[in-house]
């Protein structure tokens, strides 16, 4: 999905993700899944914004309903709520930007004592010479992130501290991701695509291609690769750089099957454009007229969600992922369109961007039942997806089954151990996704899922000239639902960016161990595939995409760069998530723990005792556990396996045995209760 385990960290932290895994806990930044106003109209940008100054000159943008109030070395910004603040400082950079940010944390906060759990510097860009991070301890109860990010132009240094409510952070990512990316110093002119004439891929650009994602894979510690770029007239690179698996020898191809997550979402919308255009329904149809039993846990929201809002992640409903993480096992289609009439919004209807995993789900079920109203729902959607996706547009390797993939070449999920090193991890947890595959559930190769991406460039027409969907239908899909940065909006399973002023769609995917993402540049003609077996994977995908840019329109060559720092800093930041972590879990501790615990949503918990520490079963996967030690005397039980390392469990009793253990998201408590 665009975000494994919910948020969880990005593989590769770009400038923005680093800012998004500094304020989200660490369950929620690693994602289970990146100019001008968008033409959509005004659902598209949700509230609306304003420039604001700093004293410098530095300009950025924040949304309309934050109040901003003005000092004379800076800025304080608050979310509506009062549960988010931003401080922007300005402070001489001459000392360096770890002085820097002490000092502004002395400006604003004299009694500021928290310990710095990790930092580091990051290339400078968008105007600004160097940056540099730092993230702070806070215990699970606290429930909120800090962290510092400062900036520094010759002298100058603008810094800013982040303390923020989780649950806050999550609702407005968005908006802070807008502030994020939009601060610049003063007098700086973008670089823009704006009016060249994209360059024509000739070999010598594709050789310079080919080289850079064989040196990324490298830089990033990612076994296999494979890639598909093209354009209107033909294959450029259709090849797999890299292994199956480390340790084997057989190579990644172009024909090479890997769990592609969340591009699957696009895949769902378009087999909804073509039931569009059979009459079944219109994406301004209530989905209640389509199927009456579908539901959220609002009555009044549940009538106003159109089909088109089901992959808009525009309803409000945030992201809840644990429900099918921890319940696969037991669970189907059904259970999990239940669990959703369960869940509720946190947000205004078309306010704010939150991204739902089980209500994009529902859209392939609920487009399966159009047309397939008898029998189970998971093999109706999937026999709809064959008989309107896959099956006519020759994407004959597609598949949901995951016994169909491993009988075939198939590339095995990869992820950090405790050295941060790259090792096969178990496919156990992967198949939580099975009853909500609409949403992240396919296994593709780049040759398959090019062919629909050239569906997208020729906007709708097959290679003969024929229409598979009506061009109407096709890009209703590309029109903008809600915005999620200060270039980029969501639209129906698809994000839509500017890129220097040239309009990118695109999607990325994120199943445990597996990266990927999927590209094309209207304007210019040329579309991508980039499918890796690695967390460190997102970092490359991200990477490969700005590259092409870059050699489409001779940009700056910013993209291998920021890969190479991103894969520095994603190392310093894993390190400091994991410097306090005893592992194996500590004998004290675990002597505490009950045999079993359970509650009523997730589900029952085993906790299997031996020599070498412990490890929580959860039905359809488990994981040795570590601990640590909190600031406010609680201790935490710390999936350490590679994969998943990361689920937090709260043990808060002073004494004798939990009686109970904590697991949260953002927005969403799990208790656990000793049998």
């Amino acid at each position: 999905m665009t975000e494994q385990k919910s948020l969880r960290k990005h593989a590769l932290l770009s400038r923005v993700a680093l800012l998004t895994a500094l304020v989200l806990p660490a369950c929620m930044a690693r994602t289970i899944e990146p100019g001008a106003m968008s033409p959509a109209g005004p659902s598209a940008a949700g509230a609306a914004e304003r420039i604001v100054q700093l004293p410098s000159g530095a300009t950025l943008t924040v949304a309309a309903d934050w109040a901003v109030t003005a000092l004379a070395d800076g800025l304080t910004l608050e979310d509506p709520e009062r549960r988010l603040k931003i401080e922007l400082v300005e402070v001489d950079a001459t000392p360096g930007l770890s002085a820097a940010i002490v000092t502004a944390w002395a400006r604003r906060r004299q009694d500021f004592n928290r310990r710095e759990l990790a930092a580091s510097d990051s290339p400078g860009r968008e105007g600004w010479d160097l940056f540099r991070w730092a993230r702070y301890e806070t215990s699970p109860d606290e429930a909120r992130r800090v962290s510092a990010l400062a900036a520094r132009k010759g002298s100058l240094a603008v810094v800013a501290l982040f303390d923020g409510a989780l649950a806050a952070a999550q609702r407005r990512s968005a908006q802070i991701t807008l502030v994020q990316e939009s601060v610049r110093p003063a007098g700086y002119v973008r670089e823009t695509y704006r009016g060249r004439t994209p360059r024509a891929l000739d070999a010598a650009r594709i050789a310079q291609l080919k080289t850079f994602v064989d040196r990324m894979r490298d830089a990033a510690d990612v076994p296999g690769i494979s890639v598909a770029l093209f354009d209107r007239h033909g294959t450029l690179i259709e090849e797999g750089f890299g292994v199956r698996e480390r340790g084997r020898d057989e190579p990644v191809t172009a024909d090479t099957l890997y769990m592609i997550a969340s591009n699957t979402k696009a895949l769902t919308t378009l087999m909804l454009a073509r039931l569009v255009d059979e009459g079944r329904f219109d994406w301004d149809t209530p989905v209640t007229h389509v199927d009456p039993s579908f539901k959220i846990g609002d009555a009044d929201i549940t009538r106003r969600i159109l089909m088109k809002h089901l992959v808009c992640a525009c309803t409000g409903l945030p992201r809840q992922d644990f429900e099918w993480l921890f319940t696969f096992h037991r669970a189907s289609p059904q259970d999990q369109l239940d669990v959703l009439a369960t869940m509720r919004p946190t947000t205004e209807f078309g306010a704010l961007y939150q991204y739902s995993n089980p209500l994009a789900s529902a859209a392939g079920y609920v487009g399966a039942r159009a047309v397939k109203p008898e029998g189970e729902l998971g093999r109706a959607y999937d026999d709809v997806m064959r008989e309107k996706v896959f099956g006519p547009l020759g994407m004959g390797r597609t598949t949901f089954s995951f016994d169909a993939a491993f009988r075939t070449d198939h590339a095995s999920p990869h992820s950090w151990d405790m050295t941060l090193r790259n090792v096969p991890i178990d496919m156990a947890v992967n198949y939580s996704i099975v009853p909500v595959r609409p949403a992240g559930g396919a296994w593709s190769s780049v040759k398959d899922y090019a062919r629909y991406v050239r569906l997208e460039l020729a906007r709708g027409r097959l290679p003969d000239g024929s229409t598979f969907v009506s061009e109407k239908s096709l890009l209703a899909r590309r029109v903008s639902q809600v915005r999620t940065g200060e270039s980029s909006w969501y639209g129906m399973g698809l994000w839509i960016e500017d890129i220097k002023d040239v309009r990118v769609i695109s999607h990325g995917g994120s199943m445990f161990g597996y990266k990927s993402n999927f590209f094309f540049v209207p304007d210019a003609g040329v579309g991508g595939v980039i499918l890796t077996n690695a967390d460190s994977g997102r970092g490359v995908a991200r990477a490969i995409i700005v590259r092409t840019l870059e050699v489409l329109y001779d940009g700056r060559p910013e993209a291998e760069e920021s890969l190479l720092s991103g894969v520095r800093e994603t190392r310093v930041f894993l390190e400091g998530e994991q410097r306090n972590w005893t592992v194996p879990a500590d004998p004290s501790q675990v002597r505490r723990l009950a045999g079993s615990y359970r509650n009523a949503t997730l589900g029952q918990l085993v906790v299997q005792k031996d020599a070498d520490g412990v490890a929580f079963q959860f039905g359809g996967w488990k994981s040795r556990m570590g601990t640590r030690a909190n600031p406010d005397g609680t201790t935490t039980f710390i999936s350490v396996d590679p994969g998943i390392r990361g689920f937090e469990f709260n043990a808060r009793a002073a004494s004798g045995v939990y009686e109970r253990l904590r697991i949260g998201d953002a927005q969403h408590i799990y208790e656990y209760e000793a049998q």
